[in-house]
């Protein structure tokens, strides 16, 4: 048997739940939002100032990408 529940619903169940039980829920949500934010991939100043010096490197010796092609890169490197 499977059971599903509402965002609102669930809202509700833990809103009746103790204070203390609350604010022990609250830590666990956010110990769980800290870690994956951990795990999101950061880049340093020093990769970021790595990479363009690259690019000037690149584009000094006459190796460049189309424009399009190098914002798309930026776009997933954020």
């Amino acid at each position: 048997m499977e059971t599903t529940i509402s965002l609102n619903g669930l809202l509700q169940q833990i809103l009746g739940l103790p204070l203390r039980d609350q604010e022990w829920l609250v830590g666990k949500v956010q110990e769980n939002i800290r870690e994956q934010e951990e795990q999101m991939e950061t880049i340093t100043e020093e990769e970021l100032l790595a990479k363009i010096d690259s690019g000037l490197k690149d584009l000094k010796a006459g190796r460049t990408r189309p424009l399009d092609e190098v914002l798309n890169e930026l776009e997933h490197a954020i």
